[in-house]
């Protein structure tokens, strides 16, 4: 289920792949368009939108989904942070401890990857952006403020017992660095609730043999990672709240069922998976 916060935004999206920004008559804080566009036709840049959601619950996922689909660059500050550990850069020392201990990175850290990311983005002319794990404290999101505009925030919510068997279940092939979970996840609704399934995402057989767990996907540290983010992301939520940016999805399961409501819910058609399902 979506959830909208008063003021909200309206995003449509056409068949060439760009897309129209309206603001519907009742938006009652009348906040406006930072950066309008006529429809079919953007104006400046494409859509710059946040991720929000716990450690685990899938925003790299449906970030990269929608980035391919708006044409947009995603970039995840967890995966900066893997590219800075693997470089042995300057910060690579400093960051094995944080990432073992399941803390999260300083503001400082993350700011400075994130700035050299952008910065490089812009160099090569891209335009528009999907953040995936930023901001996570209130300080972020405050010091984002003041250097872009963000147009949406997308809060991904699904139950604990799921979130944390879906982490334990997280693989990566060592070879092609694709994504996959070995967790099938079958829970029973109870007390009016609606039974969640989650099939596993299996790698294809060449990459079988070559999958890796995460040195932090253990579930003290899981556990830990989900109490830290749920004592910092309530302030977070509640400013993007407060303008009107902030969209809460309820993930009603795997992403067959969840990635077509997610579409719906920001008001976007995707021709292309509609042609697929009806071939």
């Amino acid at each position: 289920m979506a959830v909208w916060s008063r003021a909200v935004v309206r995003w449509r999206y056409n068949l060439t792949r760009r897309y129209c920004y309206t603001t519907p008559e009742n938006n009652l804080n009348k906040v406006a368009p930072p950066s309008p566009a006529s429809c079919g036709e953007t104006k400046g840049r494409n859509v710059q939108w946040v991720f929000l959601g716990c450690p685990g619950v899938g925003k790299g996922t449906y970030a990269a989904r929608l980035s391919k689909l708006l044409g947009v660059p995603h970039i995840a500050t967890g995966d900066l942070v893997r590219q800075e550990l693997s470089s042995h850069g300057p910060l690579a020392s400093q960051l094995v401890d944080i990432v073992n201990q399941g803390q999260l990175v300083s503001d400082e850290i993350v700011i400075d990857l994130l700035s050299k990311r952008l910065e490089a983005g812009e160099a090569k002319g891209e335009t528009g952006f999907i953040l995936d794990g930023f901001p996570r404290t209130i300080r972020q999101a405050e010091i984002l403020e003041g250097v872009t505009d963000i147009d949406l925030v997308i809060n991904l919510k699904l139950r604990e017992d799921a979130l944390i068997a879906k982490c334990l279940g997280r693989r990566t092939c060592s070879e092609c660095g694709g994504n996959y979970n070995v967790a099938c996840i079958d829970v029973k609704g109870e007390d009016g609730e609606t039974r969640m399934y989650m099939p596993p995402l299996l790698p294809p057989p060449n990459c079988e043999t070559k999958l890796i767990t995460r040195s932090d996907d253990t579930e003290n540290v899981v556990k830990e990672r989900l109490r830290i983010y749920h004592e910092l992301s309530q302030p977070v939520e509640d400013f993007y709240r407060m303008r009107g940016k902030l969209l809460e999805f309820d993930l009603p399961g795997g992403i067959p069922e969840s990635w077509p409501k997610l579409l719906q819910a920001l008001n976007i058609y995707d021709d292309e998976d509609k042609k697929s399902a009806a071939a």
